[in-house]
């Protein structure tokens, strides 16, 4: 081979390397150009995407100092104190048309054996005056033999008035238990206001297997007509359980104006007897997303976190007492409503640009 062919060569390749070389950086070029174009600008209005951490699913809201004068948000560092615990049991508005006629029918009966009383007694005063009569001989003893039959009728009949009034409230008290079977026969006031429908009767069941500690004393229902907890006054255990729970049962009343009628079934929490520590959180810290309750916490100066919460243990209108957040925590009393909207803005945004 001679010296200039060795030249060419020795050209060609030199030459073949910097064109790839340059190619390249050509592509490498146009990598870094479209990785910089995919990114998305950085918002100005002081607001950041949420941004995940490694201890949490939620992301984090974050708004500046100035921005949360402007929307109000509010905050409190809450501790856990003893709360009485709750049980989630199912009750029933009963219909007392049972009541309110054992109830006549027991004041019926009182008034046969009044009647019968009455009867005996002039029954007796007869027969005496007939008897002396007779013994004076003054009237045939036919007419005594009369006058004794007749207070004999009247005195069985007042036998069989008071077996009626003991059977009476017998099943009083087999139906309804000592307590309300008791009112039925005195005619209770707590009777007469359910007979008047100034109160209904619930029967709250609790869970199988459930049990309370001591008497109930009161309960809260779920009003189904409006988002409210209703007071219930306890007053005895059923004398029988509802047949689709098999749980122990308890007689409650309410107010009659309370949106609950007879037939309908409510969520109703009764106290267990036993305390547990709790955060007391208020309805206006709480918001609800994706069919669950959430509070934020905060976790920094200008920044927020959702944080989701048990809601079985109402103790008012939507408030409750929640277990499951830390004692000190700082929680958003005012605002959430606000963070939840900013949250779900910033994810908008995040699908969007993806």
């Amino acid at each position: 081979m001679t010296l200039t062919e060795t030249s060419r060569r020795g050209v060609a390749t030199a030459v073949c390397v910097l064109v790839l070389v340059a190619g390249t950086c050509a592509v490498t070029g146009s990598v870094q150009r479209a990785a910089a174009e995919t990114q998305p600008d950085k918002p100005n209005s002081g607001r950041t995407e949420p941004s995940r951490t490694a201890n949490s699913d939620q992301p984090v809201v974050k708004l500046t100092p100035s921005q949360q004068a402007q929307v109000g948000l509010e905050t409190a560092a809450l501790q856990a104190a003893p709360h009485p615990e709750q049980f989630r049991a199912y009750g029933a508005v009963l219909d007392i048309s049972r009541i309110t006629e054992l109830a006549n029918s027991y004041a019926n009966a009182q008034a046969q054996l009044q009647t019968a009383q009455a009867k005996l007694e002039v029954a007796k005063s007869a027969y005496d005056r007939t008897k002396n009569l007779v013994d004076s001989a003054a009237l045939p003893k036919k007419e005594a033999e009369t006058a004794e039959g007749t207070w004999r009728v009247d005195k069985a009949a007042l036998t069989a008035a008071e077996s009626q009034l003991r059977t009476l409230a017998a099943t009083a008290q087999q139906e309804w238990g000592p307590v309300i079977g008791r009112g039925i026969v005195e005619r209770s006031p707590a009777v007469v206001r359910l007979i008047e429908r100034d109160e209904f009767l619930v029967q709250v069941t609790l869970p199988p297997g459930t049990t309370v500690t001591g008497t109930p004393g009161t309960a809260l229902a779920q009003a189904p007509t409006r988002n409210a907890n209703i007071d219930l006054q306890y007053i005895s255990p059923a004398t029988r359980t509802d047949p689709r729970i098999q749980g122990l049962s308890y007689f409650f009343s309410v107010p009659g104006g309370s949106g609950l009628l007879p037939g309908m079934n409510t969520t109703v929490y009764v106290p267990s007897g036993n305390t547990y520590d709790g955060v007391f959180i208020e309805d206006t810290a709480i918001v609800r997303w994706q069919g669950r309750s959430w509070v934020y916490l905060r976790v920094s100066s200008d920044s927020f976190r959702r944080h989701p919460i048990s809601t079985d243990q109402p103790v008012s209108d939507d408030d409750y007492v929640v277990r499951d957040i830390p004692s000190g925590s700082e929680i958003v009393m005012r605002g959430a409503q606000v963070l939840l909207s900013e949250e779900a803005k910033s994810e908008l945004r995040g699908g969007d640009d993806d």
